[in-house]
């Protein structure tokens, strides 16, 4: 059974370092545990993995992320992956820096990218792991902070969480989300 893993992003380089790319970091961080390398393909860069013997197909849209729900529409399409094997990586601002949190389903909480991939699908019943990125911002300023690049003290927190969010995915791969959310979230 294949899993799709959506790390959710801008591209360019003006956005790589940026709070609203941290689902590209986490998804950079598996393939490179898990000795990949991402390939530009349609609607997204693409890498191939295994782990466990499972494969697993991780994808970063090109499409920026208010138009997400296409290139996973694609892919899942493509690579003939149910919804339910599919974990979308995304920044959230209701959680504290660094705090992660799997979910089996759930709104867009106002993030336009997951909005773009509900509406897209049809459904919001498909697992997400949430990367709390804070929200220290004035009253306005949402985009601004968002796109804004992590600071050093954020960086010093985020780091070492990267690596327990790729544990996470291949937690939800090898033994499911159940499992995996019993065993990571609120720790």
């Amino acid at each position: 059974m294949k899993y799709l893993i959506v790390g959710l992003g801008n591209i360019g380089a003006e956005y790589a370092f940026t709070r609203h790319n941290i689902g590209f970091m986490v998804a950079d961080a598996l393939c490179h545990n898990l000795e990949g390398k991402f390939v530009t393909g349609r609607l997204a860069q693409h890498a191939l993995l295994k782990y466990r013997s499972k494969p697993l197909v991780v994808i970063k849209p090109s499409t920026f992320m208010n138009l997400s729900g296409k290139a996973v529409q694609y892919w899942l399409r493509h690579e003939d992956i149910p919804v339910e094997n599919m974990l979308v990586l995304v920044d959230d601002i209701a959680l504290p820096t660094g705090q992660l949190r799997m979910k089996k389903k759930g709104g867009d909480a106002g993030h336009n990218g997951l909005n773009d991939i509900i509406q897209t699908l049809g459904t919001n019943e498909f697992a997400r792991l949430r990367f709390g990125i804070g929200d220290d911002f004035p009253k306005g300023r949402q985009v601004d902070y968002v796109l804004g690049e992590w600071s050093r003290q954020e960086s010093d927190i985020i780091l070492p969480k990267i690596d327990i969010a790729v544990d996470m995915i291949k937690s939800f791969v090898a033994i499911g989300i159940e499992r995996t959310m019993t065993a990571f979230n609120n720790k």
